[in-house]
């Protein structure tokens, strides 16, 4: 291990330049990329010694994390959540915003690969503790937080198949993952894949994500946008589109417009820097849309006049409930590219079904189990998908089914806090 960690911070040091010019690339689209550069290399004007830190590497991992930093909180517990993209540190900029400005928690960016970077952090910060959401293994911050005496734990961890199949042929990964303190887990299945490489000290704890927040206004403002654009017609929301599935879904869309009961569509993608892309290839299809940031206003009030036609482009960010409340039924977008679908959760804690693409193994605990519950239909093939977005083609659970589905797998914060309560209280 001595000698592949020498080698990662050699290419690490080789391609910090590359590094450097991916994030100036990047900051001409998004300004946050190439802010407070220094934290990258360790150099923070937060100090909070003590704190709880979690690793919540994007904006899915902040939302999951969310509910487990407020019980943080709430304990009395100060917390630096660190972050490599801007959607995830605005996430906890924006949630904590009355915490940060109190000085109980920081939002600040992940140091880079390299050990005197990590030295920098762990200067500033001497967690007590730290939990590193869903599956981040980076060799550098694991062997650094061992090296400078701080519990790291995988928290709302996951192994997938298709990370199985890979380490198998390549095992380093499984050996930085022994170098964890231990692990958080979703579901007993994770507890053995884990336990099958090595990994000690796991607790099964649940999925984070069933007891997330649910943002009241943004619901009430999506069921008065609902009935502002669509009127009586059904909605399908396709939440969290990733580049390579738009041809696919433009087409079941097309196909569904043309349908005597044509749906409305909610049609948001992943990043914000696909917002314009999306709207021309709407255009160029020849499809009638309208974009969110076009007619309404920023407190998700529709201004005068606000129409949409078939389809409202979600080009805003931070506001999937909107969308999402907006919907009778949610696909959610990754499935159809080899990454692999994104968050189911959201839109079933909304009590809306949920259509999956064939590519699940990035959110396999809970999908299968949604599949299984009926909340959930799994489309495996383009087909599948344009049956789905009809109830001819889909009947869809009943609400008791969701409730009865979200109701069995609830309370992972809990579960997690009573975990980690020895070394909040021991340290």
């Amino acid at each position: 291990m001595k000698a592949f960690l020498a080698l990662w911070s050699l290419l690490w040091t080789l391609g910090l330049p590359f590094v450097l010019l991916y994030l100036r690339r990047r900051g001409r689209r998004d300004a946050t990329y190439s802010s407070a550069l220094a934290e990258r290399f360790g150099r923070y004007r937060p100090q909070m010694p003590g704190a709880v830190w979690v690793h919540a590497v994007s904006l899915g991992e902040m939302r999951s994390a969310v509910p487990l930093i407020r019980a943080l909180l709430d304990r009395g517990e100060r917390v630096v959540t660190t972050h490599f993209t801007p959607a995830g540190r605005r996430e906890a900029e924006q949630v904590f915003s009355l915490e940060i400005s109190d000085d109980r928690m920081a939002a600040v960016w992940i140091p880079f690969e390299l050990s005197w970077c990590y030295r920098g952090f762990f200067a500033a910060f001497r967690p007590k503790l730290g939990l590193v959401m869903e599956i981040e293994i980076w060799p550098r911050m694991v062997f650094a937080a061992r090296a400078s005496g701080v519990p790291l734990y995988m928290c709302n961890a996951q192994y997938p198949t298709k990370s199985i199949a890979r380490d198998a042929r390549l095992p380093l990964r499984p050996a930085v993952m022994r170098g964890f303190a231990g692990a958080l887990v979703k579901s007993q299945l994770q507890a053995d894949r884990f336990a099958a490489v090595g990994v000690q000290n796991i607790h099964v704890t649940g999925e984070l994500r069933f007891d997330q927040p649910i943002p009241p206004a943004q619901v009430a403002a999506g069921r008065a946008a609902r009935q502002a654009l669509a009127g009586e017609r059904r909605v399908v929301t396709f939440a969290s589109v990733v580049e390579g599935e738009d041809d696919l879904y433009l087409d079941a869309i097309k196909t569904a417009l043309a349908e005597p009961d044509a749906p409305f569509v909610v049609y948001v993608p992943r990043k914000p820097e696909r917002f314009d892309e999306v709207a021309g290839l709407l255009a160029a299809q020849g499809l009638r849309f309208a974009r969110r940031s076009q007619i309404f206003a920023e407190n998700l009030t529709p201004r005068a006049g606000a129409a949409a036609g078939d389809i409202l482009l979600g080009d805003s960010l931070g506001e999937m409930y909107f969308y999402l409340a907006m919907a009778d039924r949610v696909v959610t977008g990754g499935g159809f590219t080899p990454h692999g679908a994104h968050n189911i959760i959201e839109p079933l804690a909304l009590g809306r079904p949920v259509v999956v693409g064939p590519a699940i193994h990035t959110i396999e605990y809970p999908t299968a189990e949604a599949i299984a519950a009926g909340v959930c239909f799994h489309a495996e093939t383009p087909e599948d998908l344009r049956r789905a977005l009809s109830p001819a083609g889909w009947p869809g659970p009943t609400k008791a089914q969701i409730d009865a589905f979200l109701a069995a797998h609830f309370g992972a914060t809990e579960r997690t806090m009573r975990a980690i309560l020895p070394l909040l209280t021991n340290r």
